[in-house]
């Protein structure tokens, strides 16, 4: 990835339609179960939104396995979309806004107070 590509974005704009040209190929409740998924990780993004690369490629790895093995989404994901999502981003290590808006606030504060 060059300078102009990370700058710009371009090179997620191109990760995300190859996304989205993979999911078309998926059952219709797969592609539902993606959407919810999509909507859901990316409160967990940095500011540019790239450390969720790896994971919606892994996820989406994952529906595409799955489909072919003829399960429904329902089965491999359950009935709580929200909470494996963030079950998979506590795993990877990711961290929302409101996580590090608030250590950075605790730091202020602990500075402030001379600890």
């Amino acid at each position: 990835m060059n300078f102009w590509e990370r700058i710009t974005g371009s090179d997620m704009t191109k990760e995300m339609k190859a996304f989205e040209s993979r999911v078309k190929k998926l059952p219709s409740d797969y592609q539902t179960a993606w959407e919810k998924i999509n909507a859901n990780l990316w409160s967990y993004s940095d500011f540019t939104g790239r450390n969720l690369m790896p994971i919606l490629d892994g996820v989406l790895g994952l529906l595409e396995e799955t489909a072919a093995d003829g399960q429904s989404a329902q089965e491999v994901l359950g009935d709580d979309i929200k909470g494996f999502c963030s079950a998979l981003v506590g795993e990877e290590g990711a961290k929302s806004f409101r996580d590090k808006w608030r250590q950075q606030l605790n730091n202020n504060i602990a500075k402030k107070l001379g600890k």
